[in-house]
């Protein structure tokens, strides 16, 4: 009953994750609608998601201790170390990635702020440098709990975090207008272009 229950929890998280998320990504679009109040919403929106992301890590532990019945290995035929050191191989680098760019963004990774402007730092080389450490965070404290089930569902926020970038692109589009499009064209999404 609680595997169920923790397994509603975690579907619930993430969807809810995504959709605070996604409305935390637009408060250029939404002060046209209803005026500057719009990035204080915005950053509301964004603690929210926020809050969702350690449930679903909470969820996440708990399902380790509380698997649901299915067909899959409650854990991996190897050693706990051996998913431990692909979890190290995973998480340092990609968590390191999330740092710089959550340091590099300063305030605004929490809070949207109208003044703010473009970034420097790890942003002149990758757009979505957080977006890109974090769709690999879920994967590696799977790995981490020694979960087949939990590395599978970590697959999801792949495409969560693709919708969320994109969502934040469009947005920022209309907060920065053709110095957004110019640094759109000059930088990669998640990795760096190769430049001729």
């Amino acid at each position: 009953m609680l595997a169920w229950i923790n397994f509603a929890v975690l579907i619930f998280a993430t969807l809810f994750f995504l959709y605070f998320y996604f409305l935390s990504t637009g408060p250029a679009a939404l002060e046209r609608v209803i005026g500057p109040d719009a990035y204080r919403r915005c950053a509301q929106y964004r603690v929210v998601a926020m809050v969702l992301e350690f449930v679903t890590v909470a969820c996440y532990v708990v399902y380790r201790f509380y698997p649901l019945p299915t067909p899959l290995p409650d854990s991996f035929p190897w050693p706990w170390w051996v998913s431990g050191l692909i979890a190290a191989v995973i998480g340092i680098p990609t968590t390191l990635l999330m740092i710089i760019g959550v340091k590099d963004a300063g305030e605004e990774a929490l809070v949207p702020k109208k003044e703010h402007t473009m970034y420097g730092g790890i942003y002149t080389r990758i757009r979505h440098p957080q977006a890109a450490g974090e769709a690999f965070g879920w994967l590696w404290i799977a790995f981490l709990l020694h979960s087949p089930f939990l590395v599978i569902f970590s697959l999801v926020y792949f495409p969560i975090l693709l919708i969320m970038s994109w969502a934040e692109e469009h947005d920022l589009l209309l907060r920065y207008g053709d110095a957004y499009a110019d640094y759109w064209k000059r930088t990669g999404a998640f990795w760096p272009k190769t430049r001729p």
